[in-house]
């Protein structure tokens, strides 16, 4: 049985709302070196809509010979989304049918390793409301964004994490490693 964890940029406030414009002048080589691990350690990722489509139109574009880019294009991607069809991916990736929480549950079974989830949206709060996410990476930066998309906006109900680790940089980001209770 495969292992989703999500990895997931926020700030103070608690949003996950445009990343780029807060995130990168705190990535350094500490930030570099453990982005890497997670993403290496990945079989295949797993992006909701918008995340696939900013990511399949950054990555792809970048140069070939640096081993996060080289690593992070050729892994198989699988995309959640109600609207786009199969023929609109591109960049090793496959549309998951049907039902969404079915999908992954039947991805999670025929997987052995790690599937790895970037970005926060609807695609989130329907994987934890399922319980479908194994281990949370919650990259909490020093910044405090103001208006915007929160993390896990309109949970339905409680959901208690118990913490398995903290990784600190000097940067100030401090990534919480947490699972289901």
């Amino acid at each position: 049985m495969g292992k989703l964890i999500e990895s997931t940029f926020v700030t103070l406030d608690g949003s996950v709302d445009a990343p780029h414009e807060w995130s990168a002048s705190y990535w350094d080589d500490e930030h570099a070196a453990y982005a890497s691990e997670l993403l290496f350690a990945a079989d295949a990722l797993l992006l909701g809509r918008h995340t696939y489509a900013n990511f399949a139109q950054a990555w792809p574009s970048r140069p070939a010979g640096d081993p996060y880019t080289d690593r992070i294009n050729a892994l198989p991607k699988y995309v959640a989304s109600t609207t786009l069809k199969p023929t609109e991916l591109s960049w090793n990736a496959e549309l998951l049918d049907g039902d969404v929480v079915e999908s992954v549950r039947t991805l999670k079974a025929k997987t052995s390793g790690n599937l790895l989830k970037f970005g926060t949206g609807s695609f989130s709060r329907t994987l934890l409301e399922n319980a479908l996410v194994d281990e949370y990476r919650f990259w909490v930066f020093p910044v405090v964004a103001g208006p915007g998309a929160r993390l896990f906006d309109d949970i339905a109900a409680t959901t208690h994490l118990r913490l398995l680790d903290t990784t600190r940089f000097d940067s100030g980001i401090v990534v919480h490693r947490l699972a289901p209770r």
